[in-house]
């Protein structure tokens, strides 16, 4: 009687990447997933691997649910849920993966926690393109980080105390997303003229610093999809934010801005744009010209009205929230295709009902009443 092989190998289809993996044939999904924790940079609890149209459940066996040698195991990664320096991608090498994945074999067979990978911090950058150092109270972003040049394809320098971001960022000429939130970076010490030559760069994040002005500079950024600048002092956005066709996020909450140009309507890919906590009293009529709006931020405001446009046109409208301004739900109700806007949100609501998704169950409806109001 033949006997069941003692691992069997299984492969794991992620970020555009096959990870060839070794497991136990008795293992459980649970084990798997710990296994794939330090090849992926995703936390268990984010892993969502999926055989043959079927989820894996985690205290299942591999074998009860038709995990065989051979076997194609596509793995789907919640956002946010990882570790170091995040989700490992197909930059990484195959022969790097083989090494680093007999390590975790043999560190799981003796019930260890994690392997040990005998590489350099700058190699591991270079290795996944990601420089992770969140968290890391640095005051200056190190000289390492700009040695890696073109490698680097995200950089997450998050909640330190950065005062300066140099021409030096200028090398990072792969870098698609920047997340500089929560330092004390100033207008004075940000060089533009380096970060508009990151052409390929999608994800932008300023929020959390000292700034007051954007320049022109920033117009330079037309592959920019997200731009995040909340919470600073800011009194108003550049004409040139017009030229970001393919900006699709826009958060600029909690900042000190009066008006708006009118060149915001030419960001014709936007979907999400918050503007709350500013010092609002209208907004340009050419809002009406985003046709692939959905969410709409602005409470705490002192708007009085709304561009006479927004829901005729908008006709992907979902969600607004004017609480906090001076249009009630009276007001909103005169507003021409409140109708049509309001049939889409309450249908939106209403799936979330069903689905048990994202809603407490209480209907907002998107402004304050009058008898609320001081």
């Amino acid at each position: 009687m033949e006997s069941s092989p003692p691992t069997i190998t299984v492969q794991v289809k992620f970020a555009g990447r096959t990870i060839p993996l070794e497991v136990p044939s008795a293992a459980t999904t649970a084990e798997l997933k710990r296994l794939l924790q330090p090849l992926t940079n995703v936390l268990p609890r984010g892993q969502k691997p999926v055989c043959k149209g079927k989820v894996l459940q985690d205290a299942a066996s591999l074998s009860s649910m038709q995990v065989v040698n051979g076997s194609k195991v596509m793995l789907i990664a919640s956002q946010g849920l990882h570790q170091g320096d995040g989700p490992i991608t197909k930059n990484s090498s195959s022969s790097a993966t083989s090494v680093t994945r007999t390590s975790i074999v043999k560190e799981c067979q003796t019930q260890k926690p994690e392997a040990v990978v005998g590489k350099t911090r700058a190699e591991r950058w270079k290795l996944t393109g990601v420089v992770a150092l969140h968290d890391c109270d640095l005051k200056e972003v190190p000289e390492e980080v700009w040695d890696c040049g073109p490698s680097v394809r995200i950089l997450d320098v998050s909640n330190n105390c950065i005062k300066e971001i140099p021409h030096k960022i200028a090398s990072l000429k792969s870098l698609n997303k920047l997340l500089l939130t929560a330092n004390d970076i100033d207008d004075e010490n940000i060089s533009w003229e380096a970060l508009s030559c990151l052409q390929k760069l999608l994800n932008l994040s300023l929020s959390q610093n000292r700034l007051v002005s954007l320049p022109s500079a920033l117009g330079s950024l037309t592959s920019l999809r997200e731009l995040r600048i909340a919470n600073n002092r800011l009194d108003n956005l550049p004409i040139e934010i017009g030229l970001l066709k393919h900006l699709q996020i826009l958060i600029a909450n909690n900042n000190r801005i009066i008006s708006l140009p009118s060149s915001i309507g030419d960001c014709e890919s936007l979907t999400e744009v918050d503007l709350s906590s500013n010092l609002l009293t209208e907004l340009p009529e050419t809002f009406g010209k985003l046709c692939n709006l959905k969410v709409l931020h602005l409470r705490n405001n002192g708007l009085t009205s709304l561009p006479s446009t927004l829901f005729k046109k908008c006709m992907q409208l979902i969600t607004l929230d004017l609480h906090g301004t001076e249009i009630t739900n009276d007001i909103l109700r005169q507003v021409e295709g409140w109708e049509e806007f309001d049939e889409r949100r309450r249908q939106k609501h209403q799936k979330q009902l069903d689905f048990h998704v994202g809603s407490s169950g209480v209907f907002d409806e998107g402004a304050d009443d009058d008898n609320r109001r001081r």
